[in-house]
């Protein structure tokens, strides 16, 4: 393997930082008292030996010191292990429902938005229902029970689905902007009556990301700060 010249160059210049780093003296630690403790004895006058006090003050300091660093070393280490713990026990919610604490979505005057609902159960048919912050319904979606090719069949599986609204209300007139709930009454093969709404999806992964948790639910990663609830 060759070594070019800029190679050697940037390992010099390696090198030369790490040689010429200066070692931060702004604060003593205990190798720092011990060292000056031993000083001031050695040259201490033969005449007037320093006071035993003296020493044993110094002495319980420099212990009062030590006692300090390793309790520090204990909570950072202790702080490493609970932060493992934390994202094992998010690993082991996989599989669970994770609320989002909202069934809103926003909307802009003229335009269309897209969203997802989790189905727990196997549907037959459904209705999908946009409502005000009032209760009034603007618009209902109704569940089409067909399959990728667009052929009818008896029942969608459970699981998220992507609804397209095209911003109007029932009337096919353009919904104000504004803050919409989204809620779906749906039957499933056995002719029960379900209910289900807009922000609880089932926790499918779980990703590190600079410090952070995501969680996955449906086709997005959320950070598991934006989780009220799980179940």
């Amino acid at each position: 393997m060759a070594i070019t010249s800029t190679g050697l160059n940037a390992a010099t210049n390696q090198e030369t930082a790490v040689s010429t780093a200066v070692e931060d003296k702004t604060a003593l630690g205990k190798d720092d008292f011990m060292t000056l403790l031993l000083v001031e004895l050695q040259h201490q006058d033969p005449t007037e030996p320093m006071d035993s006090e003296k020493i044993l003050t110094q002495t319980s300091q420099l212990a009062g010191l030590e006692a300090s660093e390793n309790t520090n070393k204990a909570l950072e280490e202790l702080s490493t292990s609970l932060q493992g713990t934390q994202e094992f026990s998010t690993i082991a919610a996989i599989g669970k429902t994770a609320d989002l604490g909202s069934d809103a979505i926003a909307l802009d005057e003229g335009a269309e938005a897209s969203f997802e609902v989790y189905f727990p159960e196997d549907i037959a048919q459904g209705t999908v229902t946009i409502t005000d912050l009032e209760g009034n319904d603007i618009a209902t979606i109704d569940i089409s029970v067909t399959d990728d090719d667009g052929d009818a069949v008896d029942q969608l599986d459970a699981g998220v689905y992507q609804f397209d609204w095209d911003g109007n209300d029932s009337n096919g007139n353009p919904a104000e902007s504004g803050i919409y709930r989204v809620n779906a009454d749906y039957t499933d093969p056995d002719g029960n009556s379900l209910q289900t709404r807009l922000g609880a999806y089932p926790i499918e992964s779980v990703r590190f990301e600079g410090g952070d948790t995501l969680i996955k639910v449906g086709s997005n990663y959320v950070p598991l700060s934006q989780v009220v609830e799980v179940y």
